[in-house]
């Protein structure tokens, strides 16, 4: 359930980037911007635009606190930061072999 959810958040979180960057820029941003010949130039498109970007940033909300909860239930250790550190099992030394000693020549 949780991984369906996730990839459902990942394509709305895509789709969002995307709906964002199609939509005219107001102008004064770096002095880019389109003019009045962009790809979607119409006033009914950028209320489109709009719309589907809210409608996007509504479900990316609601797939993130679903997310958040279902992470609650899943794992109830509190935050990574709760836990004590992880004592790491001492391995032994292994000592490797000694090689020839070359002498060395001028």
């Amino acid at each position: 359930m949780q991984e369906v959810i996730l990839v459902i958040h990942l394509i709305l979180a895509i789709a969002l980037v995307v709906t964002i960057l199609l939509q005219q820029s107001e102008g004064g941003a770096l002095g880019i911007g389109g003019g009045p010949t962009g790809l979607i130039s119409s006033r009914s498109a950028a209320n489109l635009l709009t719309r589907t970007t809210a409608v996007l940033a509504g479900a990316f909300f609601i797939t993130s606190l679903v997310l958040a909860i279902l992470a609650k239930e899943d794992g109830d250790d509190g935050s990574v930061l709760d836990q004590p550190p992880a004592v790491e099992a001492e391995q032994p030394e292994t000592e490797l072999p000694k090689l020839p000693e070359v002498p060395v020549t001028d």
